[in-house]
C-alpha cells in the first residue's frame, strides 16, 4: 500500500500544471488554503493527489488508495477526471450505499479563443442582487445533482452564494426581477477559470439569451486568463449545444457521484 503524505504548495501547484484543466479545481483549493490534501510521493513529485472536504476530488494514477481515507471523510460528493473517479469508487463502492446520483462521462469543455459579442447585459453580480440569485442558484444546483440546497443546508447555501457575490466570481443578465442568464466560477487559476451553475429561467430559454451572455461571460474571462472550462452531464444535450455554439471544444471526461 502506498504511503499517503500531505503535500507541500509547490508540488500541488506543479501537479496541477501538469493538466491545468482538469486539475483546475485542486489548484484553486490550493492556492486558497482550504480543505486537505494527501498524495502519493514519486520521485519528488506526485503520482496522485486527493482533496478532502465538503467533496473529494482525485486525480492522478492509482486513486484507489484514497479509499480508506474518503469512506472516512462524510463529503457529499466525489468529483474528477472519470478514470481517477473510477478507481477511487472502485476502492469504496461495495462499503457505502448506492449513490443518490452517479453521472459518468461527463464532457469536459474548454475555450481559448474569444467567442462573438453577445450584447447582453451580462454585469458582476452585487450583494443587492442575493435574493434575486439564491432561488436560482439552489435550481441550478437541483437541476445538476437532484438536491435542493434551500431544504437540507439553507443557511450554508446562502452563505456560499453571497460568498461568490462578494469574491467577484458571479454574474448575472437580469431584466424586469427575471434571470436571462446567470454563471458563477467555482475554481479560478492563472492558467483556467472553471464556471458552474450556467442557467437561465426556465421560462426565458430557447430565447438565445445564454448563448449571448455566454459568450460575453468567455470574453471578459478571456482578457486575463488563457482558458474557460466547465463541464455538464452527457445527457444535457441543451447545454452541450449551447457551449458548443460559442465554439467550447471537449477535450476530457469527468464522473460526478453525489453520496
Amino acid at each position: 500500500m502506498a504511503k499517503l503524505r500531505t503535500p507541500p504548495l509547490e508540488q500541488v501547484l506543479a501537479f496541477c500544471a501538469e493538466n491545468p484543466v482538469e486539475r483546475v479545481f485542486l489548484e484553486d483549493l490550493a492556492r486558497r488554503g482550504l480543505g486537505r490534501f494527501l498524495a502519493v510521493p514519486q520521485n519528488g513529485s506526485l503520482q496522485a493527489l486527493c482533496h478532502f472536504g465538503m467533496n473529494i476530488g482525485p486525480a492522478g494514477l492509482e486513486c484507489g488508495v484514497f479509499a480508506r481515507r474518503a469512506l472516512a471523510s462524510g463529503a457529499r460528493m466525489i468529483v474528477g477526471a472519470e478514470s481517477s473517479v473510477n478507481e477511487l469508487w472502485g476502492g469504496i463502492a461495495r462499503h457505502r450505499p448506492s449513490p443518490r446520483r452517479d453521472s459518468p462521462s461527463e464532457p469536459v469543455y474548454e475555450l481559448r479563443e474569444q467567442p462573438a459579442p453577445g450584447d447582453s447585459g451580462l454585469r458582476l453580480a452585487t450583494s443587492s442582487d442575493l435574493d434575486l440569485l439564491l432561488p436560482a442558484c439552489s435550481a441550478a444546483h437541483e437541476e445538476e445533482l437532484s438536491v435542493n440546497p434551500l431544504e437540507y443546508d439553507p443557511v450554508g447555501f446562502r452563505q456560499r452564494t453571497r460568498i461568490q457575490i462578494v469574491s467577484g466570481r458571479s454574474w448575472l443578465w437580469s431584466e424586469d426581477g427575471r434571470i436571462r442568464f446567470k454563471a458563477e466560477a467555482s475554481a479560478w487559476t492563472p492558467s483556467a477559470i472553471q464556471l458552474q451553475q450556467v442557467w437561465t429561467d426556465p421560462e426565458l430559454r430557447g430565447r438565445g439569451y445564454a448563448r449571448r451572455a455566454l459568450g460575453d461571460l468567455c470574453r471578459l474571462l478571456l482578457e486575463s486568463t488563457p482558458s474557460v472550462c466547465l463541464f455538464v452531464r452527457a445527457e444535457n444535450e441543451r447545454a452541450i449545444g449551447l457551449y458548443e455554439s460559442i465554439g467550447m471544444q471537449q477535450v476530457g471526461l469527468f464522473r460526478s457521484i453525489v453520496l
